[in-house]
């Protein structure tokens, strides 16, 4: 009987239950190498063989740069529905969503605490929440993170993760780029320094108002930065775009940003270009040691 006439047997259901835990190990897109979790996290979510750059939530980003405790602001914000958005799903629907699974009230996560010893307010931006993307309620946080900075006489930080504008709030959420970088145009007047930290990817409305703005603009490696997409773009002039087109690299090359950092060596950075801009350590700023709790928002802790 030849072999493809045979009937196979089924293969009998197996009752052993693997030993290795699910969500254990991570595999880079970049070189394909499987990464244990917790070497990943140790390493900030830098792959130890191409050093690629994973995406990281708001309050890994600043459990990151802070020392040790801060204090986070806003809480009570969170979006409306005002133009009673519907595209495949109401807009309500999604914001409830988008606050579930990520934790946060909106798209940006803003905070004041201490990095290397300098009072610094922090707002990074939630990608997991509608892609970072800039709505009432984040152009009004990074507003008033901002002030606070004026009324602190602190450095601010920025670090922008974002698809742009939030469509469902129509030209309420254009709006915002004109409010925050007025804000900035304050900042700047009173002499504060501002860094901006660009990540993969930083797009549309955020690209162009605050996260451009930077006394200092820094990004991570291989980062898209842009306005339009490029693939908007191919579409639009009809021609093919150069290798690596809106990389931060490219950008680098072309003058649109000051320079590439990787993320282990970030902090160190901004504390040495903070410095340069004339911050002080809270203890030499003050005359005594920092206050804990900055305000009525919530203490974290990056452990």
């Amino acid at each position: 009987m030849a072999w493809f006439t045979k009937t196979r047997k089924p293969m009998a259901p197996t009752d052993k239950v693997s030993r290795v835990p699910e969500g254990l190990y991570v595999k880079c897109p970049s070189c394909g190498k499987l990464i244990y979790n917790k070497d990943l996290s140790a390493n900030l979510g830098v792959c130890p063989g191409c050093a690629h750059h994973f995406k990281m939530t708001a309050a890994e980003r600043l459990a990151m740069l802070f020392d040790d405790k801060y204090t986070v602001h806003d809480h009570g914000l969170v979006s409306t529905d005002p133009l009673e958005f519907t595209d495949t799903k109401p807009y309500k629907v999604r914001l409830k969503a988008s606050i579930a699974s990520t934790g946060a009230n909106d798209a940006v996560v803003c905070a004041t605490g201490l990095l290397d010893g300098i009072e610094t307010v922090i707002a990074a931006l939630e990608y997991s929440f509608i892609g970072g993307s800039m709505g009432v309620v984040v152009g009004e946080m990074v507003t008033r993170a901002i002030e606070r900075a004026l009324d602190r006489r602190a450095p601010v930080v920025i670090v922008s993760c974002s698809g742009g504008a939030r469509m469902q709030e129509g030209a309420l959420s254009l709006m915002q780029m004109a409010k925050t970088s007025a804000a900035l145009a304050r900042l700047d007047r009173a002499g504060l320094p501002f860094i901006s930290v660009l990540t993969d990817p930083t797009t549309g409305g955020v690209t162009a108002s605050f996260a451009m703005l930077g006394d200092l603009n820094i990004a991570e490696p291989k980062a898209l930065i842009g306005f339009a997409g490029p693939r908007v773009i191919e579409q639009t002039i009809r021609q093919k775009l150069p290798e690596g087109f809106q990389r931060s690299e490219f950008l680098l090359a072309h003058g649109m940003i000051d320079m590439i950092v990787d993320r282990r060596e970030l902090k160190a950075t901004i504390a040495r270009a903070l410095r340069f801009m004339g911050a002080e350590p809270a203890e030499a700023a003050t005359g005594a040691p920092a206050p804990g709790t900055l305000d009525s928002g919530a203490v974290a802790d990056r452990t």
